[in-house]
């Protein structure tokens, strides 16, 4: 009999097929991906990363869109920035990838259970908090109220047009605010960076906020939200930009004492040191 040895070893990626692709901005991709018996190809919580590889120009670790609650496949919405990246983007429903996972943590759903939260994406930052947002969707009744801020260079450059337009807004005591970064055709919604919206809104601080977007939007909504009153502890924000081997030992991605992929990629912000503008 053959050895099946490698089958158990996490490290080794496992064979999963495209089901469906979809091109939501000129640059950005969500990627529906199946084992070849048409299941997930693992078990995952909200926060978490999956590691695809596409012999032999490499592998990248991206963070996964799609909810746990859609049961049957994984989701990766992956921005067009490199030779894994743009040979993705090439991808055709059918075609076969490398994966493995999941690797981090995830955002803390049991504590986060009937209070309000507060989203704020920006860019390809949406990704993961759409995860936790479905989660909370599926499960709308184990929350309280939910706001959504999330904003882009231009309304072109919106990914998940579907969710932030009709699903969400649609939603019970579910608000949408949407922001491009300059003035657009055809564009009536609110311009300006996302970190100068949330001071505009005046959110109460009577909620947990969660935070993903590029490092320097990051940092200053944090330090926008401490500003009107929030708690470092009262902040969650994901760094999943900085992974790379996704198991602890390239050394890659240390925030001070921290490893992402070892401690994070989730982390509340009183865990985490001052962030740097870029990674």
């Amino acid at each position: 009999m053959a050895c099946t040895c490698h089958e158990k070893d996490p490290l080794v990626p496992k064979i999963a097929k495209l089901e469906f692709v979809r091109r939501d901005t000129p640059d950005v991709t969500t990627f529906r991906i199946v084992s070849p018996e048409g299941e997930a190809p693992f078990e995952f919580k909200p926060g978490q990363c999956a590691m695809i590889s596409v012999p032999p120009l490499g592998e990248a670790i991206f963070s996964i869109t799609s909810s746990p609650t859609e049961v049957g496949y994984i989701e990766c919405s992956i921005k067009k920035c490199g030779a894994v990246t743009d040979y993705l983007h090439t991808l055709e429903a059918g075609d076969e990838i490398g994966i493995r996972g999941p690797y981090g943590n995830n955002f803390p759903i049991e504590e986060l259970k009937n209070k309000d939260l507060l989203f704020i994406g920006g860019g390809i930052g949406l990704a993961p908090l759409r995860s936790v947002i479905n989660y909370v969707m599926d499960r709308r009744d184990e929350f309280g109220k939910v706001d959504i801020v999330y904003g882009a260079r231009t309304p072109e450059d919106l990914v998940h047009p579907n969710d932030i337009y009709n699903v969400w807004p649609a939603a019970k005591e579910t608000n949408v605010y949407l922001t491009v970064d300059r003035e657009a055709k055809n564009w009536d919604g609110n311009v300006g960076f996302v970190p100068s919206y949330i001071k505009e809104l005046g959110f109460d601080t009577n909620k947990v906020a969660l935070v993903c977007g590029p490092p320097i939007m990051i940092k200053y909504v944090l330090q926008g939200l401490e500003e009107i009153g929030f708690k470092k502890e009262q902040v969650y924000t994901t760094l999943e930009l900085k992974m790379k081997c996704g198991f602890g030992k390239c050394g890659r991605c240390n925030i001070g004492d921290k490893y992402v992929c070892k401690d994070g990629p989730v982390f509340r912000c009183d865990e985490i040191i001052e962030l740097p503008d870029e990674y």
